[in-house]
């Protein structure tokens, strides 16, 4: 991959992208770091959260800033609050879930910058008024070098991992 510098980006809206198991918002896009990395603000709602998954090319830091979470990382389950940095490499299976009564958020930095692409178009295909088939996601997913491994996410008592 050939990557060009970046440009000066500065923010202080943006709208958020909604789909099925919580919303985003793309603070900077993989275009405005030259592919570098893309930056995101995710909002989950109490139970949301994606089943476990895995990506080829990137690798994702997650940086809880409210609520509370269980993130399957591997085979390791965590609960993470605010303060919490989870990284999860490339290559490793993960998902998470909000298990408080409110709204959580977390920061998520990605390398490779781009993987907001594949969010717009999860939130395209889920915005109609059918839900589509789960194939269908899967197939997106694909696309993006993302899958869903057919192994049953672990149910263990969750450690509790707190950076302060």
């Amino acid at each position: 991959m050939t990557v060009t510098p970046g440009k000066i980006v500065v923010r202080d809206e943006v709208e958020p992208v909604r789909w099925a198991v919580e919303q985003g918002r793309f603070l900077l896009r993989g275009t405005d770091t030259g592919g570098l990395f893309s930056l995101m603000e995710f909002t989950t709602p109490p139970g949301g959260g994606p089943p476990l998954h895995l990506h080829d090319h990137e690798d994702e830091t997650f940086y809880v800033t409210s609520g509370l979470y269980e993130f399957q990382l591997g085979d390791t389950v965590h609960t993470a609050g605010p303060g919490t940095v989870l990284y999860g490499p490339r290559g490793t299976g993960h998902g998470f879930r909000n298990i408080s009564d409110e709204p959580g958020t977390m920061l998520c930095y990605v390398t490779p910058g781009g993987a907001e692409t594949m969010f717009e178009e999860l939130a395209e295909l889920q915005g109609g008024d059918v839900k589509p088939a789960w194939e269908d996601v899967v197939a997106l997913a694909a696309r993006h070098h993302i899958s869903y491994p057919k192994i049953r996410p672990v149910r263990t008592k969750p450690s509790v991992t707190r950076f302060r």
